[in-house]
């Protein structure tokens, strides 16, 4: 075959991933806390003792990022899949939930992050709901971090969402590509993460922004997310300063 013959399709290469920073920054960390109840039972404690450790682990991390001028941070906080569990921990979940967003709001508006919430949050209490609007609308006006929090969350379940929406707005089949559905996502106009975050020893995604991740490096770690320092979020942005992204190329 001949290079005259070669004939590349317009949209060969993926339409909706941004170039990495220069620096070798990641403009976009996503992090899976994961370890909270093995935390908790190794210190003979409370599951929900360790769910509130994790908060705390969350807290200096966010604060760190927002030192180190990182714009987009995401974690996964609560999975569709975590209905499973059980009612009594469930319900301290969303407990925790109200209380966090009762105690961290002003110190988030002091220091610039804006909160978003991705997920079927419509299936959530109606207490939760509110709480969540009021987090939102109070941080708002942030402009150094947006932190985007999965609640109620499953990719797949996004996926499914997002042709729901396209197919409700009479979009043509022929005129669907990759920006059609990244807009349709939860995560429409968050650029794509860069590094992909995982705690807790496990080496899966976990039905966690699937679609978002294709091209995002990934850096597992056995540290339980409780015990998950400023130094090992350093540790992990080293590690993928030192990765080559060629998307293919």
């Amino acid at each position: 075959m001949n290079d005259a013959d070669i004939r590349r399709p317009a949209d060969a290469q993926p339409l909706v991933h941004s170039e990495p920073p220069a620096d070798g920054t990641p403009q976009h960390v996503a992090i899976i806390m994961d370890g909270n109840r093995r935390w908790a039972r190794r210190h003979a404690l409370d599951e929900l003792e360790g769910h509130t450790a994790g908060t705390n682990a969350l807290r200096a991390v966010l604060e760190h990022a927002v030192r180190l001028g990182i714009p987009y941070l995401t974690i996964y906080a609560f999975s569709r899949e975590n209905w499973a569990r059980s009612d009594k921990e469930v319900a301290q979940l969303f407990n925790l939930l109200a209380t966090v967003i009762d105690d961290e709001t002003p110190q988030l508006v002091r220091q610039g992050v804006a909160v978003r919430f991705l997920g079927r949050l419509e299936e959530l209490p109606r207490e939760a709901q509110q709480k969540i609007r009021d987090a939102c609308a109070k941080t708002a006006s942030g402009n150094r971090l947006q932190l985007s929090v999965a609640f109620n969350y499953g990719s797949r379940t996004e996926i499914v969402d997002a042709v729901r929406s396209i197919l409700s707005a009479g979009v043509s089949a022929s005129s669907v590509d990759e920006q059609t559905i990244a807009r349709a996502l939860y995560t429409s106009g968050t650029p794509d993460p860069d590094l992909v975050i995982r705690t807790g020893g496990e080496e899966r995604l976990s039905n966690f922004l699937l679609w978002q991740s294709a091209y995002a490096e990934i850096v597992t770690l056995p540290t339980l997310w409780p015990d998950f320092t400023a130094t090992e979020f350093d540790a992990a942005l080293a590690t993928y300063a030192q990765r080559t992204r060629r998307f293919g190329r």
